[in-house]
């Protein structure tokens, strides 16, 4: 009888060093699902942030870089333009990618870099201590923000799909999530999507993921799946927030 469920060849056999309830092996699997069915694991390199996923190397079993504190943008860049034939991705968290890398995510979509970026978004800095992120919701407790997050002395969190998709360059932009099934199966979708994108060299394209952090939340990993569904994924709200089909004299149809 043959297998109907079996580990992707492009997963490593590694013990997971995440917290439990964290979501980043449920994406790094759906990410070498997408890559074993498109075919692609041979001509593969990924570039790992700083930060919860700074291991993300030990999960695959294709090439991957380690780029400086938010500079997975422009390493991709650099790889994607030197050798084009390859298919890069950066996998980046929230501190990485919407703080210290803002500029770089940002310009490189603005160029239309043809790379993919994963976006894991937990609403906190999950490797350093739990400190506030750009993504922080509004009253909520951090290491950095005890009395909860005070939108008149430090802004509102910072929405990236709806951010990157405000660029009139041709992209591809969503947000998805993986606390339950139902939303895994979509999650894997715009992943596969995304890489479509790039395999027919057609744009930049951009899967933000809502994730959890029960740790850092201060909750067990059900009360996070709880939480993410209530309160984050009111904030941050699922769907295409751009395609390059969409674009028309320079306006995107959500």
């Amino acid at each position: 009888m043959g297998k109907t469920y079996q580990k992707p060849e492009s997963l490593s056999d590694q013990h997971t060093h995440y917290c439990p309830g964290c979501t980043h092996g449920v994406i790094h699997r759906l990410i070498a699902e997408v890559i074993d069915e498109l075919g692609f694991r041979g001509r593969c390199v990924g570039i790992a942030p700083v930060g919860c996923a700074v291991l993300a190397y030990n999960y695959f079993t294709f090439d991957f870089q380690e780029a400086a504190h938010g500079r997975a943008p422009a390493m991709a860049t650099g790889i994607k333009r030197v050798r084009p034939d390859l298919i890069v991705f950066t996998y980046q968290g929230d501190g990485d990618l919407a703080s210290i890398g803002m500029g770089e995510i940002i310009h490189a979509a603005n160029r239309g870099e043809k790379f993919t970026s994963i976006f894991v978004n937990n609403a906190v800095y999950g490797m350093t201590g739990g400190q506030m992120a750009p993504t922080t919701m509004p009253g909520q407790h951090t290491t950095t923000s005890p009395f909860g997050r005070n939108v008149e002395d430090v802004g509102m969190p910072i929405k990236m799909a709806e951010l990157l998709a405000a660029l009139q360059t041709p992209a591809f932009i969503t947000r998805q999530t993986v606390i339950k099934p139902k939303y895994i199966i979509k999650a894997k979708k715009a992943i596969k999507r995304a890489f479509t994108y790039q395999l027919e060299n057609q744009c930049f394209s951009f899967v933000e993921l809502v994730s959890t952090c029960p740790t850092n939340w201060g909750m067990t990993p059900a009360e996070a799946v709880e939480w993410t569904e209530n309160t984050l994924l009111g904030y941050y709200q699922l769907g295409e927030y751009k395609t390059p089909e969409s674009i028309s004299g320079g306006e995107d149809a959500k």
